[in-house]
């Protein structure tokens, strides 16, 4: 029908817009991906532990029209530059970086989209500069056992050591493309083959022309809260969330994009959107009646 071709029209006008964009940190850049018009409503998008911006390939020619998409490989990830050796990759660390790219875009309000680790609490830690929040299928702040803590800290620590020990060993290890997606598709069996082309997209480099590096190293979070802390930072939030709720995989958002993509839209629409819209004539209201009392 109509409505289908157009939309299937503005999809491939979204594909068409995508624009590379390299963020200076100081360990090198944090890489990423933006579509829409450069002045729209900032959306920024997050993608999940071990994934890449990609994530959100076949989510965001869905949503609306207005907003500006930036989605970033997070350090460690995709196309970005991994920290230093000996970094740890935490949630903290994770929420300072959210802050080093807004900082570099020069964004003072925006709206995210998590899927998975992301947004796990700079909305918590900067509630004044997020204005609306999009869950997908996140895993929150990780609230842990007191008890449990100590244990799950060592382990990290732990993991982090014997991953240091082999990490010259791992780097000359690589594959050919077609084993790349199948040690993906294998450690990710709900992923559809077409999703896992997307995310080793930016996973992958090629050596030797031919052959494929494949880096992923499943390091433990160890920095850790109680559920009582977890309860505090989530009272910080200020912004509406949307939690989505539909029959579907860890990454539903990519293989299945048109699930999700009309609650986002109306989200957008209803609790962002028109609410900056609101806002803005409110404020032209203001001085209006100002400019009017002092013309009077």
């Amino acid at each position: 029908d109509l409505f289908t071709l157009l939309n299937f029209a503005h999809f491939c006008a979204v594909l068409s817009l995508v624009s590379e964009l390299s963020i200076p940190v100081p360990w090198g850049e944090i890489r990423g991906k933006a579509w829409g018009p450069e002045h729209g409503h900032p959306v920024l998008c997050l993608h999940g532990w071990a994934d890449n911006c990609g994530s959100f390939n076949t989510l965001i020619p869905f949503l609306p029209k207005e907003c500006r998409y930036v989605a970033v490989d997070m350090p460690g990830h995709g196309l970005s530059s991994h920290r230093p050796p000996g970094v740890f990759y935490s949630f903290p660390e994770y929420a300072a970086d959210v802050r080093r790219v807004t900082e570099s875009l020069s964004w003072t309000k925006f709206s995210i989209m998590g899927h998975s680790m992301g947004e796990s609490q700079f909305s918590a830690l900067y509630p004044d500069m997020v204005d609306g929040i999009i869950v997908l299928d996140v895993f929150g702040f990780v609230p842990t056992d007191p008890k449990e803590i100590p244990r799950i800290m060592r382990q990290g620590m732990d993991e982090m050591l014997k991953y240091e020990k082999k990490a010259e060993e791992e780097k000359k290890r690589v594959y050919t493309y077609e084993k790349a997606v199948e040690r993906l598709l294998a450690a990710n069996p709900t992923l559809s083959e077409r999703s896992v082309q997307m995310l080793l997209e930016r996973g992958l480099t090629r050596v030797e022309g031919v052959h494929i590096r494949l880096m992923c190293f499943m390091q433990k979070n160890i920095e850790r809260i109680t559920l009582e802390q977890s309860l505090e930072m989530q009272s910080m939030i200020q912004a509406p969330v949307l939690l989505i709720l539909v029959p579907g995989s860890h990454h539903v958002h990519l293989d299945n994009p048109e699930v999700v993509a009309p609650f986002i839209c109306d989200f957008l629409q209803t609790k962002v959107l028109s609410q900056k819209d609101a806002a803005r004539l409110f404020g032209l209201t203001t001085l209006s009646l100002e400019w009017n009392s002092a013309c009077d």
